[in-house]
């Protein structure tokens, strides 16, 4: 008999540069267009699937963002190639049965200044840091299992918070310097400085 209805999913994933992640790509979208970032336990109300994934003992962060999840392990727990069957398993049989990925009605919204979403209040300046997270550094971060979010801009400086894999990586910094900072500045003479505090 051939079961109908639910499609397959198939469940890949990929190294990011943060060794204590793992960045896990399903054939869905799981938060379209949108990320959410669980620290801990604690904060994974919002996410029936967050909660079930922190069931597991070695997960200490879930990121949640467009068709993928991105997970942080506690240092002392063994080797990612020794627990990621468990998880693709887990992820395939939750997302073919139709689990809930995220309840929106939980969400409590965070303060629209926390989004790179530009605003009719946002200065100039503002508007061009804005999109130049959104068109040239969100799609690159992604691709690492990450997510950077404006927080503020104040004489020159750029304040950002990372998620996922870029919260706590040890190439993050890098990133940040060389490769945001070094843009902005090219593209915004206005920036001087970029800094960033992770989740």
């Amino acid at each position: 008999m051939i079961k109908t209805g639910n499609p397959v999913i198939s469940i890949y994933t990929e190294m990011t540069p943060n060794p204590e992640t793992m960045k896990f790509v399903a054939n869905k979208l799981l938060y379209p267009g949108k990320s959410i970032d669980f620290a801990d336990e604690s904060l994974a109300g919002p996410s029936p699937l967050a909660k079930e994934l922190f069931s597991f003992p070695f997960i200490k962060s879930v990121f949640i963002a467009s068709n993928f999840v991105t997970l942080t392990k506690t240092a002392e727990t063994e080797d990612w190639q020794d627990v990621i069957p468990t998880i693709k398993q887990f992820l395939k049989d939750y997302l073919e049965n139709g689990g809930a990925v995220i309840n929106e009605d939980e969400i409590v919204l965070q303060k629209s200044d926390a989004t790179n979403n530009i605003s009719a209040d946002d200065d100039d300046v503002v508007k061009r840091i804005k999109e130049l997270l959104e068109n040239y550094v969100k799609p690159a971060v992604e691709m690492d299992g990450g997510a950077i979010q404006f927080k503020s801009y104040d004489d020159g400086v750029v304040n950002l918070m990372l998620q996922g894999s870029c919260s706590g990586c040890p190439s993050s910094m890098i990133t940040l310097k060389a490769g945001i900072e070094g843009m902005m500045k090219r593209m915004i003479p206005e920036v001087k400085e970029v800094v960033a505090e992770a989740e």
